[in-house]
């Protein structure tokens, strides 16, 4: 059989059971806490010397000059045109897709007249220019350029400045057709923490960055950490999760891939499935025994499903998704007859994938919504990427004279209760004195 937990919810040790099952911390450690501190430092002190210099030691080849570092935009294109039709076709369709939904994501600006004329609204405005991280070599994702950078754009974002590391100095042609396709504007062959660094306070070469987004190694994850305040990130993004609550009624088969979608990842990712049905558990299990084999991938599944999967028997609905709320998961599969007012109980999960034809795989390409979630159970407090994640908004007032003198004497008497005389004093002298 297979080499994943069985828990019951029934059981009166479950919850202590499922907390350990959930628990994640970052792997990062001293160590790389302090090479990613040295390498931030010596790029704010050396700028593009650094680059240069971390782009040999680390991705194995040696630029000519700064210069070198940059990709021009007509090779996006090259790499466009030279893809298969087939690939072409499905970059393109994901393109619309993403690009359609992030459409109906954007913020507007608003504002509204007191009967006094006062104007009170709120401003909306995309950030200036934007960074965007993307893992080249071995794990190139096509699919995170166009997640990240599209609603970057239909947010308005004038400058989206990406940057890639290029192993042995390959490009991946399927990450730079994917960002001729998004629209990014520059594109700098360059990873690792000394990309984050230069992104958050530029180099001679590299312009800074208003906000940092996009996925990464350990290192990655760490330099974002540690900018922070200086730009804006997105998130710092544990290991891909799933969670499918299933009635029974599926073909286990198809659970069990579910499952594997997101073990694949590595072998930190978690894949749980919880149903009511204690038989039906026990048919995904043979199932997982039956397909696992196949998978190129099968060590990492085995692995992620031995250490943080589970198979989880619950006494009925009703407590499935008492359960699925605890967990908060990044990824929520209702496989079940009716997912949509299951759905409307479900109040942490990045992602609700509805019905048994809905495969999360579908969300990670081309459904449209964002496939960069909260993960580690912050969808407790956090939410997709989107739109509304590459635009400001400032607030607007605009006083009329009587709605100045209004506002002055209640502002006064709580600027006085807070011992702040000056702020009294200067909403009074917008009332024409004392009231």
């Amino acid at each position: 059989m297979s080499e994943i937990t069985r828990l019951s919810a029934k059981d009166p040790g479950f919850d202590a059971a499922l907390e350990a099952l959930l628990a994640w911390e970052s792997v990062s450690d001293q160590t790389v806490n302090r090479t990613v501190e040295e390498i931030i430092a010596t790029v704010r002190a050396q700028g593009d010397r650094a680059l240069l210099d971390y782009t040999r030691r680390f991705d194995g080849w040696r630029a000519s000059d700064a210069s070198a570092l940059e990709i021009p935009l007509s090779r996006l294109e090259q790499a466009w045109n030279g893809l298969p039709a087939a690939q072409r076709e499905a970059l393109a369709v994901a393109a619309e897709r993403i690009r359609a939904y992030a459409g109906r994501q954007k913020l507007e600006s608003w504002q509204y007249r007191e009967q006094d004329g006062t104007l009170l609204g709120q401003q909306v405005t995309p950030l200036d220019r934007v960074g965007l991280y993307v893992p080249g070599g071995k794990a190139a994702y096509p699919s995170s350029v166009l997640m990240n950078a599209i609603p970057a754009k239909v947010a308005g974002v004038p400058e989206l400045v990406m940057v890639v590391p290029t192993p042995g100095g390959e490009l991946n042609e399927l990450v730079l057709a994917a960002a001729h396709e998004a629209g990014v504007d520059r594109v700098f062959a360059i990873g690792g923490a000394q990309a984050v660094a230069a992104l958050a306070w530029g180099t001679e070469s590299v312009p800074a960055v208003d906000k940092i987004v996009g996925p990464g190694n350990i290192y990655v994850a760490t330099a974002k950490r540690a900018v922070y305040g200086q730009v804006g990130i997105d998130m710092i993004a544990g290991p891909s999760e799933i969670l499918v609550i299933c009635d029974g009624q599926t073909d286990p088969d198809w659970i069990a891939m579910d499952l594997f979608s997101q073990a694949e990842h590595d072998e930190d990712a978690q894949a749980i499935l919880i149903s009511p049905d204690a038989v039906f558990l026990d048919r995904v299990a043979a199932s997982i025994d039956r397909l696992l084999p196949s998978m190129p991938r099968r060590d990492i599944i085995a692995t992620a499903l031995r250490a943080r999967g589970a198979l989880i028997e619950v006494a009925d609905m009703e407590r499935a998704i008492e359960v699925a709320n605890q967990i908060a998961p990044e990824h929520l599969e209702l496989s079940v007859a009716d997912p949509e007012a299951m759905a409307a109980r479900i109040r942490h999960a990045g992602a609700i994938f509805m019905g048994r034809y809905t495969a999360e795989a579908m969300g990670d390409y081309c459904a449209g919504p964002n496939h960069v979630l909260p993960t580690s159970r912050t969808a407790r407090f956090s939410s997709p990427l989107g739109v509304y994640d590459f635009q400001k908004r400032s607030s607007l007032i605009m006083a009329s004279p009587q709605g100045a003198a209004s506002m002055a004497r209640v502002a006064s008497v709580l600027a006085e209760g807070e011992g702040l005389i000056a702020h009294a004093e200067s909403a009074r002298y917008r009332s024409g004195g004392d009231e």
